[in-house]
């Protein structure tokens, strides 16, 4: 048995509050839950359920209400995010440190955006490229899953985002030294800044996400990237829609052993290694990558790998580097489906700098080396016609082992040029290079 106030009770079966408490049976508590998906499955079984108070009135702070059901379910149970509710997080919320835990989401998690400059003092920083958040969400076997919504209200963010670059926005969901669990089913909306980070941890799956965010006027949703992979390893991302502004994927520093399927990727900027090489101390490296069956659709991208010169470089107001060390090896990009993207195929080396030829006075100090492009087909726009790909390194010493198998990318008038830049023009399977360049896609 649980014992639950009159409030639990209302988040639950939507009624009017009384003055007494409860005594609910678990056996009845188990029959609120949303059945595990597949990738829940291998956890034991939670033992108890806890139902998380909501005020449910859009401005009331949640954040305390949902601590304490996580903690009090901590070890072994089942937290329930009440349908038809929506939980206000209007305060940081450390859910780090858990243990055997599921997070069944089924209302809405909501982070206002009417306060701006107290997240700016109060968000987590994640210690990489401006990154902060909301909260963190972290410890060994934890899976959260749902039909429910976590709401970021991104439209604030990014309109003062045009008047003030150096403005953290918080990334939406933020999965922080987690080792072992999944995230499945969820639907991300308006994230602020990156829907997801998952940084320091191991053997996680994400599977059936909905990612979408869309500027509702002409302040773009910048950054609003699908995931982003942070010295992390044994990560599954598969089976999900992303409708954004960035990358559909990103393999950050020190991403290892990554699977990334089944994605259908609108509006992004390609599945993305890097941006890598841009903080001189670091060594980064990104190694054992395979992407398989994506289809990408009115993307500036298609396959990508970017990487900064060894010259500090500005590619925004509050994007600079360069000079860093390290390594991408293995990457296969096997199977992918392209309509009205810019470009189909990008290597460049010159992340950061506009002019190749000054770039490569300064060549990378971040091999890449091993990578393939296998069964990719689909058709470009005018962006950069008649080019549809381009694989541009800074010397002919940082690139090998660049392979091409079985890709048809054509323009809208059937043009096939590739810029193809100190590579191996023999192991590209007769893509049509040619030496001139239009630069890499600045987006």
């Amino acid at each position: 048995m649980l014992t639950f106030t009159t409030s639990s009770l209302a988040a639950l079966l939507l009624l009017a509050p009384v003055a007494s408490s409860v005594s609910v049976a678990e056996n009845f508590l188990e029959t609120l839950r949303t059945p595990r998906p597949f990738h829940a499955q291998s956890s034991p079984n939670r033992n108890r359920t806890c139902v998380a108070e909501s005020h449910n009135d859009l401005k009331t702070d949640d954040a305390e209400n949902i601590l304490k059901a996580v903690q009090d379910c901590n070890n072994g149970g089942h937290v329930i995010f009440a349908e038809k509710q929506t939980y206000t997080i209007a305060s940081p919320l450390n859910l780090t440190g858990l243990s055997s835990v599921d997070l069944d989401i089924q209302g809405t998690l909501s982070f206002p955006s009417d306060n701006l400059t107290y997240w700016q003092a109060n968000s987590f920083d994640l210690q990489y490229q401006n990154a902060t958040s909301f909260f963190i969400l972290g410890g060994s076997d934890i899976n959260v899953y749902g039909s429910g919504t976590v709401q970021g209200n991104g439209q604030v963010w990014w309109d003062e985002y045009v008047n003030n670059k150096k403005l953290k926005r918080p990334v939406l969901f933020a999965i922080v030294g987690l080792e072992g669990g999944s995230v499945s089913s969820i639907k991300l909306r308006n994230s602020p800044f990156w829907h997801n980070i998952i940084a320091n941890s191991s053997d996680v799956v994400y599977s059936g996400l909905d990612l979408f965010s869309t500027s509702n006027n002409g302040n773009f949703e910048k950054n609003t990237d699908g995931w982003d992979i942070y010295r992390s390893e044994r990560i599954t991302i598969e089976n999900s829609t992303i409708t954004n502004g960035d990358d559909c994927v990103s393999f950050k520093p020190n991403s290892t052993s990554i699977l990334v399927q089944n994605l259908h990727c609108n509006g992004t900027h390609g599945i993305s290694v890097g941006s890598l090489g841009q903080y001189p101390s670091r060594i980064d490296y990104v190694e054992d990558i395979l992407v398989r069956n994506i289809s990408m659709y009115n993307s500036s991208e298609g396959a990508r790998i970017k990487v900064w010169p060894d010259a500090y470089s500005e590619k925004s107001a509050s994007l600079t580097g360069g000079g860093g060390r390290g390594l991408v090896r293995n990457v296969t990009y096997d199977g992918m489906f392209l309509d009205n993207v810019d470009y189909g195929l990008t290597i460049t080396q010159c992340y950061g700098q506009d002019d190749e030829e000054e770039c490569f006075q300064h060549p990378s100090k971040l091999n890449i080396t091993d990578v393939t492009f296998r069964n990719i087909r689909g058709r470009t726009n005018r962006v950069f016609s008649p080019i549809v790909g381009h694989l541009v390194c800074s010397s002919p010493h940082t690139c090998s082992g660049i392979l091409a198998e079985n890709v048809d990318i054509r323009t809208i008038n059937g043009s096939n040029l590739v810029t193809c830049r100190n590579v191996d023009e023999s192991t590209l399977g007769g893509l049509n290079c040619t030496d001139w360049s239009k630069g890499y896609n600045p987006a």
